[in-house]
């Protein structure tokens, strides 16, 4: 994609957050689900962003897509999670999933029309996904699967999700006994509970049960058992990519409207801007955030040549998510008493901020991974 196109469809959506941001402090205070927003976006193609033209999505690099990501989160990060958590679930069909698989979802995914999330997560396995407890058992040409899942993204409002199971108990190593498959609601998909949380609020994260729930074996993606967790961790290269984007969204509108602030604001006769120690804070903000930036579109580039990149992609989500902590803390801190307010939005940045550093896996998880990355590059 060229530059001129690109900024185009940017164009389009800073015209479309301009219109929506004076209705995000209420719909954030209520926590309510944000349907008018949803319908724009879905119009607006953002559901079928990264799926493939040929199948009816946009096909955007995932380069402009973080840009995307960044300007939207800037806004309202609760809004990028609808779409995210979809997105993941699109791409374990589009990259690993059969030609029939392919032509038969994912038109609906990227319409909007079905919308739905990964669903990895259980009441007592986050990280270790290879603890996971639902299983699904082969019966004939269908397989009955009972278990839970939990704190699943999109999971009221969705209707479909790329489901992690068990396929194998006894399997040695277990992600060797692991698969992934096309799960719509249905019998026996029973839901939960949502969950109450500190921010990201206005968009569901729920819990729900499967019970004797049944999907015939052409929904198993890529037809072979087996591959579950590796079908999984391959589309969540793009959605740390995503949530590393969320970050630099967050850090960029704490600094922003400190940089104002910071204006507006006077203390012994001059704007704070003026004083050496907002100064200093004001500068590492605004570091951090360009360094965030400079290594998602590294990552991102890496995803668009189609190579391994979750050494990139784990940098990538941990400093930017890191530097989305650090800015809306600090952001508070300039605002004095005003950031503790609900009249500000920089409350809103730092209660939304720690969900970035735990989502798509944790901050300590990408120090391993990045770890591994190293030693597997460089051996004696």
């Amino acid at each position: 994609m060229n530059n001129e196109n690109e900024q185009l469809i940017l164009d389009a959506v800073d015209k479309f957050l301009i219109k929506i941001k004076p209705s995000v402090r209420s719909l954030e205070a209520s926590d309510e689900y944000p349907d008018d927003i949803v319908e724009g976006m879905k119009e607006m193609g953002l559901f079928g962003a990264v799926i493939d033209p040929q199948y009816g999505g946009l096909g955007l690099p995932v380069s402009t897509y973080a840009k995307i990501v960044e300007r939207v989160a800037c806004v309202w990060m609760s809004l990028t999670g609808v779409f995210n958590s979809h997105l993941i679930m699109a791409m374990s069909v589009q990259r690993f999933g059969t030609e029939e698989q392919k032509n038969k979802w994912l038109p609906l995914f990227a319409s909007g029309e079905i919308r739905g999330a990964l669903a990895l997560t259980e009441p007592n396995c986050g990280t270790d996904l290879q603890a996971i407890n639902t299983v699904a058992k082969r019966e004939g040409d269908n397989y009955i699967i009972n278990g839970s899942k939990a704190w699943i993204t999109n999971s009221v409002h969705g209707s479909c999700f790329a489901l992690l199971v068990k396929t194998n108990v006894a399997s040695k190593p277990a992600h060797k006994g692991m698969s992934l498959f096309i799960a719509p609601k249905g019998e026996g998909f029973v839901m939960g509970s949502q969950h109450k949380k500190l921010g990201y609020k206005g968009i569901d994260t729920a819990e729900f049960f499967l019970d004797n729930y049944q999907l015939p074996k052409e929904n198993l993606i890529g037809l072979q058992e087996g591959h579950g967790l590796q079908h999984a961790l391959g589309a969540l290269a793009l959605g740390r990519i995503n949530v590393a984007s969320r970050g630099i969204g967050v850090a960029s509108a704490a600094l922003k409207d400190s940089i104002e602030y910071s204006q507006q604001r006077k203390t012994f006769g001059k704007p704070i801007c003026q004083h050496q120690s907002i100064q200093i804070y004001l500068a590492d903000m605004a570091t951090r955030v360009e360094a965030a930036r400079l290594l998602v579109q590294s990552a991102a580039t890496a995803f668009d040549r189609g190579e391994r990149c979750d050494m990139e992609a784990g940098m990538a989500k941990l400093f930017a998510t890191e530097a989305a902590m650090e800015n809306s803390a600090e952001a508070l801190r300039i605002h004095g008493a005003y950031g503790y307010s609900t009249e500000f939005n920089v409350e809103r940045y730092y209660r939304d901020a720690p969900l970035l550093a735990i989502g798509e896996g944790t901050n300590e998880l990408q120090r391993i991974i990045i770890a591994k990355q190293l030693i597997e590059k460089n051996p004696l």
